[in-house]
């Protein structure tokens, strides 16, 4: 071989290796960047669905990333169909409160200082609502005989059988007429056959009671029994649905974020009727903006004022408290229509709820600087909470029991001036409370902790220092712009470190949503799926103390949790949750061929020759069912399964003792069972 050959040969040796490199490389970033596309739907979003990987890959993880931090640019139509029929999601406190009447609305109806609606489905929530009323009233007086259970009438006691053969029996003359003559007969049913027309009655029979009726006509059915559930049901559906099915998913993960940060209590008397106007104004509002708009907005939300009873706070030295005639005040308590004064026994206001003060509350200047800003290392002493307590005398709600809004009232207030963080507060009533706020968003402790809060959501238990740094820096610069802070966050290192993959267990709710959304489940009545998330511990809404729900894993790991949540894998994979479709056709389908995972194991020869058992009909199309497997782990999981779990999910569908010969191919493995299986499994857990 001359030397031009040798030159050749080189040459072409040296073109292989780079083009073998060059293709390495290529394979190497597309499964890089299928990584990173799953951690950001993992942490962006409540779960990715089909395709959402390689559709965010192909547009570019930092671009989608950059598009979800402006929810206004997408269109999210689909979902808010979805919600069209949820009317009290639009409705102000007053409407709702107007609309479901609690009973004190109702006892001033049937005392006549209230007009009786004139709609028939009004009138008939509120003729229900006077008689549970008068059958309270009634136990009341009666002495020496228990309570009566709640919704149940006293003329129903008397034949337990009788009423409950009776509410069958209406229950299926009513299923078999068309909608419009099946409402006209509810209505005529007497009061104590509407209360118990829903009780008791399974999800099917329910359903078929309100099937084909306008959102009114089944809110007013509802109502009939409950008119506070109607309330509870929409606010609590609405969340679930849009976790699912929004494309703004970004904005739905910091709006569930910041709710369980400024957490309120919806069982809390009058916060039924505030939660939604809560989220609604006070939360979503704000989720991407400043810190400080948010923390107004809550400060001043009913549904705070009244979970923390800052409403009910009284000055000790405020003219209220030492029985001082109304006066003219400085110049900042006069000419504001919201400062109006309180009625007095000389100005009598049956609208106004009578004011039940304890003197000074100090509940919410202690959450305020604990749990919503400073943080409880965060520098401030009990001599800052009393004062920060004083400063927000005055800040209350107007018409409690009415669905008021805030209101500013100048007698409550505690006068002369305060100390707050070595800060002085000069006098000057409202003011006060919104220079405290001002003086709580800017303090560099609050930066760190509000810093530390998003990076537990959206990195770990435990964020790197260095991390929280960063973002602390960048929220005290700009003021506490949300948005930028997070952005910050996104780009760092620390959110792309290996450490930081799937190193998130996810909560009751992200669990939930994110089976649904991964199995493209079609959700028609949210109910059922409340009821599951009520035994599994957290009850949209329903977190009681000022904390809010944890995040953190070590709440909810546990083994009777993991059996909750595998049980819910398998009922929604066996279509065995009312209200709830899952199509494994339709997944397979969208999951299309099986590609190059990123899992060792869906490839690994000695994982294939075992799962050769499984070469019989899927019952989806006669596809091999361990290609099915495999398009259910890449689609509910991105390829990323481990061995143990892999070998488990087919040792459970083989069978341990049976070898891939053995299996009878007359029963062959029920690929749903996969599904659930998968949707139980430990890395299924994990974000």
């Amino acid at each position: 071989m001359n030397r031009r050959q040798l030159c050749f040969a080189a040459l072409s040796f040296a073109l292989i290796a780079v083009s073998a490199y060059a293709r390495k490389q290529t394979h190497s970033n597309a499964v890089d960047q299928q990584h990173r596309a799953v951690h950001a739907l993992d942490r962006l979003t409540f779960g990715p669905r089909p395709g959402d990987v390689q559709a965010v890959a192909a547009m570019g993880v930092d671009n989608w990333i950059e598009l979800q931090l402006h929810p206004e640019k997408i269109d999210d139509s689909a979902v808010q169909s979805r919600l069209s029929g949820y009317r009290t999601l639009q409705m102000t406190r007053r409407e709702m409160v107007e609309a479901f009447p609690p009973a004190p609305v109702a006892k001033a109806v049937m005392e006549g200082k209230l007009p009786m609606p004139r709609d028939p489905y009004r009138r008939a929530i509120y003729v229900a609502a006077i008689d549970r009323v008068e059958h309270r009233q009634e136990e009341k007086q009666k002495s020496g005989q228990a309570a009566t259970p709640p919704n149940i009438h006293p003329a129903n006691l008397t034949q337990p059988q009788l009423v409950r053969r009776e509410a069958r029996r209406t229950v299926d003359d009513l299923i078999v007429l068309p909608p419009p003559a099946r409402m006209n007969r509810i209505l005529a049913l007497p009061v104590a056959e509407q209360h118990d027309l829903l009780q008791g009655l399974a999800f099917p029979r329910r359903q078929a009671v309100l099937a084909g009726l306008t959102p009114e006509q089944r809110e007013t059915v509802v109502a009939l029994n409950h008119p506070q559930a109607v309330i509870d049901s929409e606010v609590q559906s609405a969340k679930l649905l849009r976790a699912v099915y929004s494309d703004r998913q970004l904005e739905e993960v910091l709006t569930d974020f910041w709710f369980n940060h400024f957490n309120v209590f919806i069982g809390k008397g009058a916060d039924r009727y505030l939660v939604t106007a809560y989220e609604r104004d006070a939360i979503r509002s704000h989720v991407l903006g400043k810190f400080k708009d948010l923390l107004i907005a809550t400060a001043q939300s009913p549904a705070m004022l009244f979970y923390l009873d800052n409403w009910q706070s009284e000055g000790p030295n405020s003219d209220a408290a030492l029985g001082r005639p109304i006066r003219q005040g400085p110049p900042w308590a006069r000419n504001s229509a919201r400062m109006a004064p309180l009625p007095t026994a000389q100005q009598p206001n049956p609208q106004n709820n009578p004011p039940r003060r304890t003197g000074l509350n100090e509940n919410y200047a202690r959450e305020l600087m604990e749990l919503h800003t400073l943080g409880v290392n965060g520098g401030y002493t009990q001599h800052d909470v009393t004062e920060v307590a004083r400063v927000f005398t005055g800040w209350t709600i107007n018409q409690t029991n009415h669905g008021g809004g805030y209101i500013y009232r100048p007698r409550l207030h505690e006068p002369g001036n305060k100390i707050v963080l070595g800060h002085r507060i000069k006098e000057s009533g409202e003011n006060e409370g919104l220079q405290v706020l001002e003086l709580l968003a800017r303090q560099p402790a609050t930066a760190r902790f509000i810093s530390t809060e998003l990076a537990q959501r959206f990195v770990s238990d435990t964020p790197p220092p260095a991390l929280v740094d960063a973002m602390a820096k960048v929220y005290l610069k700009s003021d506490g712009d949300i948005g930028e802070v997070l952005r910050t966050m996104f780009h760092s290192p620390e959110f792309w470190a290996p450490e930081a993959y799937r190193a998130r267990v996810k909560t009751p709710f992200e669990f939930v949503v994110s089976s649904l959304r991964a199995t493209q489940a079609d959700v028609t009545d949210p109910l059922p799926l409340l009821f599951t998330l009520n035994k599994m511990g957290e009850q949209l809404y329903g977190a009681q103390p000022p904390t809010g729900y944890s995040t953190r894993a070590d709440v909810w790991v546990n083994s009777a949790a993991l059996l909750d949540r595998m049980n819910f894998g398998l009922a929604l994979a066996a279509n065995k949750i009312p209200g709830t479709t899952f199509n494994l056709a339709q997944l397979i389908t969208s999951a299309g061929s099986v590609a190059t995972p990123t899992s060792s194991i869906a490839t690994s020869p000695t994982n294939a020759g075992a799962s050769s058992a499984m070469v019989a009909a899927s019952g989806t199309g006669a596809e091999d069912p361990y290609q099915v497997q495999l398009k259910l782990e890449q689609t509910l999981l991105a390829g990323d399964i481990s061995r143990q779990t892999h070998d488990t999910i087919e040792e459970r569908i083989v069978g341990p003792d049976l070898t891939a010969e053995q299996q009878s191919p007359a029963q062959p493995p029920n690929v749903n069972v996969i599904a659930g299986l998968l949707l139980g499994s430990p890395e299924f857990q994990r974000k």
